[in-house]
């Protein structure tokens, strides 16, 4: 049943690696160097476009499916979110992003709102705004079958691959020094490092990881709930307190109306089947 529902989680980020520059819109100059004031919920609707920051190689949550389109939960709750604001779903412009430079994306207004799977941390919070969350979580680790990471004292000495900015990263840079960490920008070149044997695990968003896992059935979560439970939200650019109000309004008005966990049975289910109880991994 999984693999005629699932989504190609290998493939798409093989996809959203050759896709991610004709996908991500360079805005102009003009729009990079708004003021605070233009960056406002009015001129958002003066524009008469709401610009999502989003991944291009985050299946289920956030990707660029074989024609192109994004695609995945946080994209259709941008989508949602773009309708109620602007009457029309097809004014959103997904700006395509990496971990690394969420937060520049919003402090040079090249965004004004991100849903990146963007976990709520104390650090982030001095520099972003963060709405309501919608998800919860950890991170988990992958690795071969036929050499499993199940205890994190297995990967000292060894290599773990992570992204840089994620809340895996930091979490091993404070907590494990004695881990050797490969990092990359791109979710398709951390697993690819992975299948290519450059390291003995890779550290990520618990669901990703599961998701991945299941359509590469040579690889283990052997530790798929690290660290303390995650909160992950969209962000505005600091200070944009009318957009945040409108956002948080909109996003209680979402989870009320069920549109949340509709999202999560289009997106999600079809990935995670039974595996997953919805009321663990939905803020509603």
């Amino acid at each position: 049943m999984f693999k005629r529902n699932s989504i190609k989680i290998l493939s798409s980020l093989a996809v959203a690696g050759v896709l991610l520059t004709a996908c991500s819109k360079t805005p102009s100059t003009e729009q990079a160097s708004n003021s605070q004031e233009d960056h406002s919920l009015e001129q958002v609707k003066k524009n008469g476009v709401l610009r999502v920051a989003v991944f291009a190689d985050d299946p289920p949550f956030g990707y660029v499916d074989s024609a192109g389109n994004n695609q995945g939960f946080d994209v259709a709750l941008a989508k949602r979110v773009t309708k109620d604001l602007l009457g029309d779903e097809k004014k959103v412009e997904f700006i395509v992003t990496e971990a690394s430079n969420r937060v520049e994306f919003l402090k040079s207004n090249r965004a004004d709102v991100v849903f990146a799977t963007f976990t709520v941390t104390p650090e982030r919070k001095e520099v972003v705004d963060f709405a309501e969350p919608y998800l919860k979580g950890a991170f988990g680790i992958v690795s071969p079958k036929a050499k499993p990471i199940t205890n994190i004292a297995q990967l000292e000495g060894k290599t773990l691959i992570v992204n840089k900015g994620t809340s895996s990263d930091t979490y091993f840079t404070k907590h494990y020094p004695k881990v050797n960490l490969l990092k990359f920008e791109r979710n398709s070149d951390a697993f690819k490092a992975l299948t290519d044997g450059r390291g003995a695990a890779l550290a990520h968003d618990n669901l990703l990881v599961l998701a991945w896992a299941k359509e590469n059935p040579n690889y283990t979560v052997g530790i798929t709930n690290l660290g303390e439970q995650d909160l992950i939200a969209p962000a505005v650019k600091k200070g944009d307190k009318e957009l945040l109000d409108w956002l948080n309004q909109d996003l209680e008005k979402l989870a009320k109306e069920g549109v949340i966990h509709q999202a999560y049975e289009k997106t999600l289910k079809p990935v995670y089947g039974d595996t997953i109880n919805p009321k663990d991994l939905l803020v509603e």
